[in-house]
């Protein structure tokens, strides 16, 4: 009887010191669940009402906040993820007023927002849904990737001052370019005049330093043409801080003036 308890021993023991390590892995802490947070994602499907106006929705989330425009106001506030159900509180808008058909997309992103959709994010893909309506939407990185600062055409669409951000129909008829070659060469034109010239691209992990050496030819145009290129030849004055989002360029020189330009 105790031979043959002595021989049973060890293994008794270790299948203990088995079930111990078994069980000691089982309590281990859950991974966190990956949320939204710290991206942009942009509609790409809608069952259910459509957006008016046809959209996209796009949806950023940053530092608590989810920052939503379907193509009239930006709407805003915090948010958060709990049990895989998207909670708004306190939204806010700015109060732009939009023609026709995207004058109703404000009430529609609200109305998504406020209904406490689930989510679901499967890699690039973020699916929000509630009772009425079903809407994807695709990580913006992927959706729409950064257009290259080289060999972009890109056009002026707004001018920055130290005091507002500026568009105008005399902007839209100027119609000035810039583009810059691979080998650094500059053309295009200031609105009226014919640009050329060098751009040094100093690369950095958000933003790029351009510096401009630029010439211009020396016609003469009416005058809300020239006051626009005027602006444009400021904010090219040497150094800029170039950052892209998507097909967006906003070039900030250090003098405080500035432009937004899209790709062509």
């Amino acid at each position: 009887m105790s031979s043959s308890l002595v021989r049973f021993a060890p293994v008794l023991l270790l299948a203990f010191a088995l079930a111990a390590c078994s069980g000691g892995g089982d309590n281990g802490p859950a991974e966190p669940v990956a949320t939204p947070m710290g991206r942009t994602f942009l509609s790409t499907e809608v069952q259910g009402q459509a957006i008016p106006g046809g959209g996209p929705l796009t949806l950023q989330f940053a530092d608590g906040r989810v920052t939503a425009n379907a193509g009239c106001n930006t709407i805003s506030g915090a948010v958060t993820f709990d049990d895989h159900v998207l909670r708004v509180e306190e939204l806010t808008s700015t109060l732009i007023g939009c023609p026709g058909e995207l004058a109703d997309a404000d009430r529609w992103v609200d109305t998504l927002l406020n209904s406490a959709p689930t989510w679901k994010l499967d890699g690039d893909t973020l699916t929000l849904q509630n009772n009425e309506q079903t809407v994807t939407l695709l990580d913006k990185k992927v959706a729409r990737p950064d257009k290259p600062l080289r060999g972009t055409t890109w056009v002026v669409n707004g001018l920055i001052t130290p005091d507002a951000h500026v568009r105008s129909q005399a902007i839209d008829d100027a119609k000035p370019t810039l583009v810059i070659a691979e080998d650094g060469a500059v053309s295009g034109s200031a609105g009226c005049n014919r640009l050329t010239g060098t751009a040094t691209v100093e690369p950095g992990q958000e933003s790029e330093q351009v510096t401009f050496r630029l010439g211009t030819t020396k016609m003469m145009c009416p005058p809300e043409v020239m006051e626009v290129e005027t602006a444009v030849l400021r904010a090219l004055d040497e150094t800029t801080t170039a950052t892209i989002d998507a097909d967006v360029l906003t070039l900030r020189n250090d003098n405080g003036h500035g432009l937004t330009l899209t790709a062509q």
